[in-house]
């Protein structure tokens, strides 16, 4: 199946040439057909699938043919990268139109993104909080809205936006077309997709596993000597560009702090940084730059960089899921990536949880000349959790809480001892 059977505007159809789409995604070729009849979908897949393409390749195509100046597609997102990605995805795709898209998030001034709503805009791409503030204002008209997309679901009710998100909704046109995406669907998403959406026709791929195109490694360390491991690793592999991800956003800041001062040309995403500071970061990473970037689950949300090679879990996330979209970031646009994870005797209960979604045991390594004996130096804040600068206790940087792992990866860790066994998973990429 190729993008030409969808029947899409010919300036479309040029522009998925330009950009090298060969063949849909699962994703995609699910979900196209489904939005160009109108019905609301909800669609569920693993970060990496396409998703963005899978809503906003048809949405282009309605709006191309129908009124302008008009604000009459709007898509929602938990985070400003998230909507600047997803803004540079549509402008892509809808190059040679003439289609206006506006994005609208805090952080910033609210006076150019009124300008720029004045000026008329077809789309617009939001975080929740800002939105709602041009609507207190009266400085946006949601009256025309023919289709709305609800990106990361998920995501943003862990953010604690379903609140606002009802308040938007209420202000929308009853009739209208609903596209909800998510990587997971967890009970509370369920119930918003039961009050927002109309008969929604439920497109799921399988998202509980990682891509087949990412092999996994675990290296058991104590917590001490995380940053003198990850400094070590990062001078022994072949690497292109390595995504690090830590709990909490002052220990990302203090580590790359560390990475950049012995060498590593890194730098950190993470929520206390201005939206000028989190940009520059952002393409200094996409143009190489920095070769390491250091962030939280939340701050990464919605990166986009093709090249990465590595993703490296200096802390374990706390659930499958979280895995999954942690390490969904390399293995992309048909190439192959690495997953490392540094775990402690404290992670093994997570550890598991993730062993039984991948079928197989993780290789377990350890680091070649790596003196693990070794009494670990002064090491930065990073790798002892860190003291925050408001001078609160970090959230997530101790001992993660003991039981045992319930199904689907939603966890706590727990004290165990896993295999032995080298892994990477087979089957069809995607």
């Amino acid at each position: 199946m190729s993008f030409d059977l969808h029947r899409l505007d010919a300036r479309i159809r040029e522009n998925i040439r330009k950009l090298g789409y060969e063949k849909p995604t699962p994703i995609q070729q699910k979900s196209i057909p489904v939005v160009l009849e109108g019905k609301d979908v909800i669609g569920l897949a693993q970060t990496g699938t396409g998703k963005t393409a899978a809503f906003g390749i048809p949405v282009l195509h309605r709006l191309v043919s129908g009124p302008r100046h008009k604000l009459r597609t709007l898509i929602i997102g938990p985070t400003r990268e998230l909507a600047e990605q997803t803004r540079e995805a549509m402008d892509r795709l809808a190059a040679g139109t003439n289609l206006n898209c506006v994005t609208i998030y805090g952080g910033v001034s609210m006076r150019p993104q009124m300008g720029n709503l004045r000026r008329g805009a077809e789309m617009v791409i939001a975080c929740p909080g800002r939105l709602l503030d041009h609507v207190r204002q009266g400085t946006i008209n949601l009256s025309n809205i023919e289709c709305l997309v609800l990106d990361e679901a998920d995501r943003m009710f862990d953010m604690g936006f379903l609140p606002d998100i009802r308040k938007i909704v209420s202000r929308l046109p009853a009739q209208r077309q609903t596209l909800l995406f998510s990587a997971t669907m967890p009970e509370e998403i369920r119930a918003l997709a039961h009050d927002f959406l109309r008969d929604p026709v439920t497109l799921q791929m399988a998202f509980s596993k990682p891509a087949e195109s990412v092999s996994h490694a675990l290296y058991p360390v104590v917590d001490s000597q995380k940053t003198a491991l990850l400094t070590a690793l990062l001078g022994q592999i072949d690497r292109e560009s390595v995504l690090v991800f830590t709990r909490t956003k002052h220990r990302a800041k203090r580590l790359a702090a560390h990475l950049d001062k012995v060498g590593h040309k890194a730098t950190s995403l993470q929520g206390n940084m201005s939206q000028g500071q989190r940009k520059a970061a952002m393409e200094g990473f996409r143009s190489g730059h920095f070769h390491v970037l250091v962030a939280t689950d939340l701050a990464a949300r919605g990166i986009d960089v093709s090249s990465i090679s590595h993703v490296v879990n200096f802390d374990i996330p706390r659930t499958v899921d979280d895995y999954t979209h942690r390490i969904g970031r390399t293995g992309r646009a048909a190439k192959t990536g690495d997953a490392f994870t540094f775990v402690t005797q404290e992670d093994e209960g997570v550890v598991r949880a993730i062993e039984r979604v991948l079928g197989a045991k993780i290789e377990r390594r350890k680091l070649e000349n790596f003196d693990y004996a070794a009494r670990p130096q002064a090491a930065p804040a990073a790798s002892r959790g860190g003291k925050p600068q408001s001078g609160r206790k970090p959230q997530g940087g101790g001992k993660p809480p003991q039981g045992k792992p319930r199904p689907g990866g939603h966890s706590p860790a727990a004290h165990g001892k896993g295999g032995v066994r080298s892994f990477r998973p087979r089957g069809p990429r995607q």
